[in-house]
C-alpha cells in the first residue's frame, strides 16, 4: 500500500467519523435551540417588509443578508434616515430576534435621535416611551435573560426620562407618573405612629401584595368574586372599553375626584359621559371591596401582558430596597437593572472581566437608589395632570433609602470582581458612597437631625472602603460637623440635587423645629434660608426651553418658592396627628394656612365634626379656621396654574 492509498483511507475514515459525530451531534444541537428559542424566523408574517420574506427564503445566506441589512440601517442612522433606518432595524429583528443590538439600536433612535427632531413635549414622549416599550415589551420576551437589554432599559428610564438632561424631561416625568399612578393607584399615606422604616417598608409592600395574589383570569376572578366581574361586565357593556388600561385610567380618576370632592366638582362642572357612566356604576355597586378585587386583577394582567413585569418581584425588590413609589423613573430603572443582574446568570472574573453590561447594570441599580433617596418621596397633583393643567410635581429627599445604598456595598463589590478589586486605589462604587454620605449628613444637618447627621459623618470617617487619593479627605475629616456641611454646600450648590436637598431640608426644619414647637424665630431663620437658597439656584441655573413644556430642564424645584413652600407645608401638616397639626396651623403665617385649609377640610372635616356632635372634639372650624383671603387665593392659584400651562417661552432665561 503506497502513500497516497494511505492518505485516502485516512481521510475517508475521518469523514465517515465525522458524519456519524456530526449526526448524533445534531440532534443535541437542535434540542438546545428549541429549548433556549435559539432560532431564527422560519416564515413571513403577513404584512412583514419585502426584506424579511426576502431573508427567510434566503435560507442559510441569511446571515449575509442580515449584515448587509444592518450596513444600510447604520448608514441611515448616520445620515439622518431615523425613520428608514427604523424599519430596516425592525427586519432585522424579525430576521434574528435574538440579537440583543439590533434592539438596542431600534429603540435608541426612538428615544434619543428621533425624539428630539420633534418640536413638542407630546411628541418627544410619544418616541421615548416607544423606544422604551420596544425593550420591555418585545426585545425582553425574545431575550429574557440578555443583561445588555436589561441595563440599556434601565439607563432609558434612568437618564431620559429621571434626568434632567433633556429640554422635555419635566414633562416626561409629570406623564410617566399620571400612567403608573392609574395602573397601581394612589401609594400608600404613612400614619404618623408607622415611621419606622420596617413599619414603612412592609406598608409599601402591601400597596402591591394585593396584585400579587389576585387571579390571574378573569374566569378565575369570577369563581372568587362574581360581584367584581359583574362590575367588569357593567363597565364593557356601558362605558364601551376593555378591561385594561381604560378601566385603571376610568376607576383611578373616580377615586381621586371622591378624594377632591365637592371643591374638584365646583371647579370642574362638565364631566363626560363616560365618567358619569362609571360615577353611576359605583353608586349602583357600592362594596369598595368587589373594585378592588377586579382593579387588582387587571392590573395584575396589565403589569404581566403590557409591562412585561413580575408582581412579586416588585414586592421583593420593595423589601430589599426601601419603599419605592412606582411612579418614578427611578424606581422602573432599579427594577430592570435588578432584574437583569438576577436572571443574567454572569459573574465578574479573570475569565470573563470584559462583561461591562454586568458591571454597568450594577452600577444602574446604585444610581438608582441614590436618586430615591434624593427624589425618591413624590408629591404630584393627578387630577391636575389629568386636566392637562401644569400638574405639580415634586420629588423630596426620602430618607428610607439611605441605609439602602450601605446594605447593598459589600454585595455589588463583590460581584464586580476586578473592577472593584481591593487593590485598586480609586473605586467608583466607593467615591459615589461617599458622595452619598455627603448629601445624607448635609440633609440630616439642615432639617435638624443632628443625631442621624453625627451617626452618617462617624460613617463617612470610618468607611473602611474609603479612597486613599484624595488630597483633600484628611482636612475635610478634621473639620466639625458644622463646619463639614458649610464646606459641601459652598462646593456644590450648583447642582441641582444639593439645592433641593438643602431647601427641603431647611423648609422642613422650619416647619418641624419651628411651628410645630411654636419657635417663630427657628421658624423665620429656616424659612429664609430655602428661600436664598432657592433664589441662587435659579439664578444660576434656570433656562427655559425650546420643546415649549412648562417646566425647564434643571426644574428640579418648582420655580415658583411661595408655591413650592406652601405644597411642602400641605404635604408636612397632612401627615401630623391632628393635636400637633393643630399646634402647626396655629403658629403658621396666613399664607401657609391657605394652602393647607382645603386639604385639611378635605382630610378631617367630616370627622372632626361627627366627633363634635359626640362632645369628643372641637368643631373642624374651631380648630383650622379658615384663613382670611380664600376665595382670592383659590382663583389666584389656579389663575397661576393655568397660566403656566399657557407658557410657551422660548429659549429665554428667566429672572
Amino acid at each position: 500500500m503506497n502513500q497516497n492509498t494511505k492518505v485516502i483511507i485516512v481521510s475517508v475514515l475521518v469523514m465517515l467519523v465525522g458524519i456519524a459525530g456530526s449526526g448524533f451531534l445534531n440532534v443535541a444541537i437542535a434540542s438546545s435551540q428549541g429549548t433556549h428559542e435559539l432560532v431564527y424566523t422560519d416564515k413571513a408574517e403577513d404584512g412583514a417588509p419585502v426584506e424579511v420574506s426576502l431573508g427567510v427564503a434566503m435560507g442559510a445566506f441569511r446571515g449575509i443578508f442580515v449584515n448587509i441589512l444592518w450596513i444600510r440601517a447604520n448608514k441611515a442612522k448616520e445620515e439622518g434616515r431615523y425613520y428608514e433606518s427604523i424599519e430596516l432595524a425592525r427586519t432585522i429583528t424579525k430576521l434574528q430576534p435574538r440579537l440583543p443590538e439590533v434592539w438596542t439600536f431600534h429603540a435608541w433612535n426612538m428615544a434619543y435621535n428621533i425624539s428630539v427632531t420633534t418640536h413638542t413635549p407630546e411628541e418627544r414622549w410619544e418616541w421615548v416611551n416607544a423606544g422604551i416599550d420596544l425593550l420591555r415589551k418585545e426585545g425582553l420576551r425574545t431575550n429574557p435573560n440578555n443583561m445588555h437589554i436589561h441595563k440599556e432599559l434601565s439607563w432609558y428610564l434612568l437618564h431620559k426620562v429621571g434626568g434632567y438632561t433633556d429640554d422635555a424631561n419635566q414633562f416626561y416625568k409629570r406623564r410617566f407618573a399620571y400612567e403608573w399612578q392609574n395602573v397601581l393607584g394612589t401609594p400608600p399615606i404613612i400614619p404618623p405612629e408607622q415611621r419606622g422604616r420596617d413599619d414603612v417598608i412592609e406598608l409599601y409592600a402591601g400597596w402591591i401584595q394585593p396584585i400579587v395574589d389576585a387571579p390571574s383570569s378573569y374566569e378565575g376572578l369570577r369563581r372568587a368574586n362574581p360581584t367584581a366581574a359583574e362590575i367588569g361586565d357593567t363597565f364593557r357593556s356601558r362605558v364601551g372599553e376593555e378591561l385594561g388600561l381604560d378601566f385603571l385610567r376610568r376607576y383611578q380618576l373616580e377615586i381621586e375626584i371622591n378624594r377632591a370632592g365637592r371643591l374638584w366638582i365646583f371647579e370642574n362642572p362638565g364631566l363626560g359621559p363616560k365618567t358619569r357612566a362609571v360615577h353611576e356604576m359605583r353608586a349602583e355597586f357600592p362594596d369598595e371591596q368587589d373594585w378592588l378585587d377586579l382593579a387588582n386583577h387587571i392590573r395584575k394582567r396589565v403589569l404581566e401582558d403590557e409591562y412585561n413585569m413580575e408582581p412579586v418581584r416588585m414586592v421583593q425588590q420593595v423589601r430589599k430596597f426601601g419603599p419605592i413609589d412606582w411612579r418614578l423613573p427611578v424606581a422602573h430603572s432599579l427594577y430592570w437593572s435588578a432584574r437583569g443582574t438576577d436572571v443574567g446568570r454572569m459573574e465578574v472574573n479573570e475569565r470573563n472581566g470584559e462583561t461591562l453590561d454586568f458591571l454597568n447594570a450594577f452600577r444602574m441599580m446604585m444610581q438608582s437608589i441614590q436618586e430615591l433617596w434624593r427624589h425618591g418621596d413624590l408629591y404630584f397633583s393627578y387630577l391636575d395632570a389629568h386636566e392637562g393643567r401644569a400638574a405639580y410635581y415634586q420629588g423630596v429627599p426620602n430618607v428610607y433609602f439611605v441605609p439602602t445604598y450601605g446594605e447593598l456595598l459589600e454585595e455589588i463589590v463583590y460581584q464586580s470582581g476586578i473592577y472593584e478589586a481591593d487593590h485598586k486605589p480609586y473605586r467608583q462604587y466607593a467615591v459615589g458612597y461617599e458622595n452619598f454620605l455627603r448629601d445624607s449628613i448635609r440633609f440630616f444637618y439642615r432639617r435638624g437631625d443632628l443625631t442621624k447627621a453625627n451617626y452618617w459623618f462617624d460613617k463617612l470617617r470610618t468607611f473602611e472602603g474609603m479612597n486613599l487619593n484624595d488630597p483633600t479627605r484628611k482636612y475635610e475629616m478634621s473639620l466639625s460637623l458644622e463646619d463639614f456641611v458649610d464646606k459641601q454646600l459652598f462646593d456644590s450648590i450648583g447642582s441641582p440635587q444639593v439645592a433641593n436637598s438643602e431647601v427641603y431640608g431647611a423648609l422642613t426644619q422650619a416647619y418641624i423645629q419651628g411651628l410645630l414647637v411654636g419657635d417663630v424665630e427657628t421658624f423665620e431663620g429656616m424659612f429664609e434660608y430655602a428661600r436664598k437658597v432657592h433664589a441662587f439656584y435659579f439664578q444660576q441655573q434656570f433656562r427655559q426651553v425650546v420643546t415649549g413644556t412648562e417646566a425647564a430642564r434643571m426644574e428640579f424645584m418648582d420655580r415658583d418658592f411661595p408655591l413650592l413652600s406652601g405644597q411642602l407645608f400641605v404635604n408636612v401638616i397632612m401627615q401630623m396627628p391632628v393635636e400637633q397639626a393643630e399646634l402647626m396651623y396655629f403658629y403658621a403665617p396666613d399664607t401657609l394656612r391657605r394652602y393647607a385649609y382645603d386639604a385639611l377640610a378635605i382630610q378631617l372635616r367630616e370627622r372632626l365634626d361627627a366627633l363634635a356632635e359626640e362632645g369628643m372634639s372641637e368643631p373642624f372650624s374651631t380648630i383650622f379656621p379658615e384663613p382670611p383671603g380664600m376665595e382670592p387665593f383659590r382663583a389666584q392659584l389656579n389663575q397661576k396654574l393655568r397660566e403656566r400651562s399657557n407658557e410657551n417661552v422660548e429659549g429665554v432665561k428667566q429672572n
